[in-house]
């Protein structure tokens, strides 16, 4: 399967070490999977997969908002019936706020989440990848 993992960290900052371990995960369980940057990264690109990973950490520490390049990449078109998954790092004291902000963006733009996560640090994220599916 083609999966495309959209990385949204907070700020501006690379790509963590979360989504790429999340994605090692997948991809041995024989999967394509390429990784989007969204802050960088072409929105255009995201309706050509299969199955959609959003990985993401809020902004700010108690409202659960959204990194605003991940709104961008979410409301470029294209997403209406995809399969997807969403995966929060948990960041501050309420991610079950931001875990619901999340899933209401993507439910939004018409995607259909299958599979949601919240990423604790002590949890192993490349396991979590083999789950995919």
């Amino acid at each position: 399967m083609r999966i495309v993992v959209i990385a949204a960290p907070a700020h501006r900052k690379g790509i963590p070490a979360y989504v790429t371990a999340l994605a090692k995960g997948m991809e041995a369980m024989g999967h394509r999977v390429d990784i989007l940057d969204a802050w960088t990264g072409d929105p255009y690109r995201v309706p050509a997969y299969e199955y959609v990973v959003v990985a993401t950490e809020a902004v700010s520490l108690f409202g659960g908002v959204m990194p605003e390049a991940l709104r961008r990449i979410l409301s470029s078109g294209g997403l209406v019936g995809k399969k997807s998954a969403a995966f929060l790092k948990k960041t501050g004291p309420f991610p079950g706020k931001a875990m619901a902000n999340l899933m209401r963006d993507m439910e939004k733009e018409g995607m259909y989440i299958n599979w949601s996560d919240i990423i604790v640090s002590s949890t192993p994220v490349e396991e979590l990848g083999k789950r995919i599916g």
